[in-house]
């Protein structure tokens, strides 16, 4: 068999990062194998030790670029908002939506890996990023506050926890109940249902 490119074989690294950040996502760390993310990514198993040393290797830079994507996106959401309020509601109305609860594989990374991070050891590489993850998108939701750290970071986990919960209880009408009680405690002006992003 001939072999691969240098330039095919850095393709195929991240198109295997990606599969795995959508399936870690969508199904928490430990609900996959490696089998699992080679057949998303339309690779072979075999191919899997040429680019990572191990799963939690993967699951590193898989939970490093989720958090990448998503803060990056919230900051270009800031950044083409005309002022803090319009900011505020281009990102926490769809991240408040059943849209995004029911959809986790492209969703935040925070509400799709916390279940696996507690679970997680302490002092690993995987929590090292998550934790690195975190603080960053503490950073870009800062922006959107008038308030201290300690008042943004009350209203950070009302929303994590709302989507986690809501993911919990998908199904039921306290799912909903979720969603909208944080819109309406952090979106006050309008509480209507989101619109999907």
């Amino acid at each position: 068999m001939p072999r691969v490119s240098r330039k095919q074989a850095e393709l195929n690294r991240e198109i295997i990062v990606e599969a795995a950040t959508h399936l870690f996502r969508e199904r928490g760390l430990h609900g996959i194998s490696l089998s699992d993310v080679m057949a998303a990514a339309g690779l072979t198993h075999g191919g899997f030790y040429g680019h990572f040393a191990s799963k939690e290797a993967l699951a590193t830079e898989a939970c490093q670029q989720a958090f990448e994507k998503a803060n990056l996106g919230w900051q270009d959401k800031i950044n083409r908002s005309k002022d803090m309020p319009t900011a505020r509601e281009a990102i926490l109305r769809p991240y408040l939506s059943a849209a995004h609860r029911d959809n986790p594989g492209e969703g935040c990374p925070i509400s799709a890996f916390t279940p696996d991070m507690c679970r997680e050891p302490a002092d690993t590489a995987l929590q090292h990023a998550f934790i690195e993850g975190v603080e960053q998108s503490i950073e870009v939701f800062a922006q959107l506050q008038e308030e201290d750290r300690q008042a943004a970071l009350a209203k950070y986990a009302m929303i994590i926890g709302a989507v986690t919960l809501a993911r919990a209880t998908r199904g039921s009408d306290l799912s909903d109940e979720f969603l909208e009680a944080v819109r309406k405690a952090l979106l006050p002006i309008d509480s209507s249902p989101s619109v999907p992003a």
